[in-house]
């Protein structure tokens, strides 16, 4: 079986391969500090060796769950953060795009709340279920979080008010804290289908544990192929493989010598529109983990072709402190090519008989050489086709070099101290109790 692979000779024109391999023995630091959990952050480890250690047993629980709900017509997922985007990014990658408009479908809309605090999204969310049988997977830790609480406030009600109490306690599922939290003490008084969030599994990191396994099994995906493609790739990236063979381990020290060149701003472009939600998961990934202290490349992402036409030329002639990491599949599923017009009024005809992916494999190299040439480095990740075992891969592998990457700046890959600054504000404002000396002092100001 093939694996995902990783090109950085469109960077040695900015740092040299003695860059990266200065940076051999840091990186190889960052793997001993993952696998020996002697490293800032050790208790948020349990992605590590997940993908090895999910059971037969699991496996079944999450399916038998996922065929309950499929007998909905829709399907709301609950959550913010890590509690949405890896199922998002999953079920975006590897679904129909205009599944929508098929007559027949064999799996429920996915519909996600919680990740906003929009009035006008959530009452059309509310309109558009509004008589309809479906379900809810509700997923938060504590179940306090303010966007899903309030959206599962919402759609509780909504669904009692559809099918009656007793059938709506049929229809969700809770995914929280194993022992304590407000949506654990809900979801035993009202005896909701639960699974656990692993407490050594920040939420960044949690695409492989029920809260993302769960809703991409509704979603018709395969899960064990998706688990099978992050396994491989877990031990591909093991601390026995050699560094020149491992590639999470030569992303991050590739990313870390451009940083060190002066490239701060990493631009995630993929030529495949279902990848779009994949650079919105990595985007927190990164940003997350890595934004501390001062430190830190910022993560940043375009949709190419379409965002040639708007963000290309100040990738090609912008400030030069970025640097591009392209997404590329090798085969798509389709075969599709361009046309004959016999009076060939839009010059195309040059084109026509080469399939729509030749034009686009033209334009993805064509760009690549046109950035390296204007000062953009560049890193190529290739899938050797879009499904859930190489997405698994790409998963697995993003993870294990993000993990790297922090240990390698200097900082806790695996908390975000930074995220609780807008709450207390916000709390403030709200009059929540337990925040009147922060409300006083806000408005003294």
């Amino acid at each position: 079986m093939k694996t995902i692979s990783l090109e950085i000779d469109k960077t040695l024109g900015t740092i040299r391969k003695m860059d990266i391999e200065a940076l051999k023995s840091k990186a190889l630091e960052g793997i001993e500090m993952l696998h020996e959990g002697n490293g800032k952050g050790s208790d948020f480890l349990g992605w590590l060796h997940l993908p090895s250690s999910i059971t037969e047993t699991e496996f079944q629980d999450i399916e038998e769950t996922a065929n309950k709900l499929r007998q909905c017509e829709a399907v709301a997922v609950i959550g913010i953060g890590g509690s949405y985007l890896g199922a998002k990014a999953t079920v975006e990658a590897l679904s129909d795009s205009f599944d929508l408009l098929k007559k027949k479908r064999t799996h429920p809309t996915l519909l996600y709340a919680g990740h906003n605090i929009g009035e006008d999204y959530l009452s059309e969310l509310s309109s558009v279920l509004k008589g309809v049988k479906f379900g809810i997977i509700n997923i938060s830790k504590s179940g306090t979080t303010t966007e899903p609480a309030i959206a599962f406030r919402i759609l509780k009600s909504l669904l009692e008010r559809n099918v009656g109490k007793k059938e709506a306690k049929e229809l969700i599922v809770a995914i929280t804290d194993k022992a304590k939290g407000a949506l654990r003490t809900l979801a035993e008084k009202e005896r909701y289908k639960t699974y656990v969030i692993p407490d050594n599994v920040g939420g960044r990191f949690s695409v492989l544990t029920p809260v993302g396994l769960l809703p991409i099994a509704v979603a018709g995906i395969d899960i064990r192929e998706l688990v099978k493609g992050a396994k491989d790739m877990e031990k591909a990236t093991d601390i026995k493989v050699a560094f020149e063979q491992n590639i999470s381990a030569i992303y991050a020290a590739t990313r870390h010598a451009l940083y060190n060149k002066g490239k701060k701003i990493e631009i995630l472009a993929n030529f495949h529109p279902k990848l779009h939600y994949l650079a919105e998961w990595w985007k927190q990934l990164y940003g997350e983990s890595e934004g501390k202290e001062n430190k830190g490349i910022f993560p940043a992402s375009v949709d190419f072709t379409t965002d040639l036409h708007s963000m290309g030329q100040w990738i090609q002639e912008g400030e030069r402190i970025i640097f591009e990491t392209v997404l590329s599949v090798e085969n798509p599923d389709s075969i599709l090519t361009v046309p004959t017009e016999s009076e060939d009024l839009d010059g195309l005809n040059y084109l026509a008989g080469k399939r729509i992916d030749r034009v686009n494999k033209m334009a993805e190299l064509g760009t690549q050489m046109a950035h390296v040439e204007g000062g953009v480095p560049n890193i190529r990740i290739t899938l050797p086709k879009l499904d859930a075992y190489y997405l698994g891969q790409l998963l697995y592998f993003f993870e294990k070099a993000c993990g790297i990457s922090g240990y390698m700046l200097g900082v806790n890959p695996f908390d975000q101290p930074g995220v609780e600054a807008y709450k207390k504000n916000m709390f403030a404002l709200l009059d929540k109790p337990g925040f009147e000396k922060e409300s006083q002092a806000i408005r003294k100001n």
